[in-house]
């Protein structure tokens, strides 16, 4: 189900959209914050562009929205309603793992983006 094939795989290994097999970051460390943003031009295994039009990542930060939404609600409840933290430490935990977590919400974002525009094709290995 959640095997090779499936948008969950591609998107959770960071492979590239169409064969996952290729990696499409040159770094696969997020938080190595000097080459972060580092794209692949294109796949090395079945030459799928990473960037297929001008500005395609704007499309991306509302994923990163959505995302970060994610993480402050679960912060939230996780702190505040289960541990039943004061509302200083409640805030102290939120605003700190949406900043740890920035670098690989921008990577998970970028890769959720592609993975959304661009369909599998389990034969699309170049020979």
């Amino acid at each position: 189900m959640f095997g090779k094939g499936s948008k969950i795989y591609g998107i959770a290994k960071g492979k590239c959209p169409r064969c996952h097999e290729g990696e499409m970051f040159q770094n696969r460390n997020p938080y190595d914050l000097k080459h972060m943003t580092e794209i692949n031009s294109e796949c090395s295994v079945c030459g799928q562009t990473f960037e297929p039009e001008p500005n395609f990542y704007y499309g991306a930060m509302y994923v990163s929205y959505a995302y970060t939404v994610a993480i402050f609600v679960a912060s939230y409840v996780i702190s505040s309603l289960i541990l039943d933290l004061s509302i200083g430490y409640v805030i102290g935990i939120t605003v700190g793992s949406l900043i740890l977590l920035s670098p690989f919400v921008f990577r998970l974002s970028r890769i959720t983006w592609l993975h959304i525009n661009v369909k599998y094709k389990k034969d699309a290995i170049k020979q």
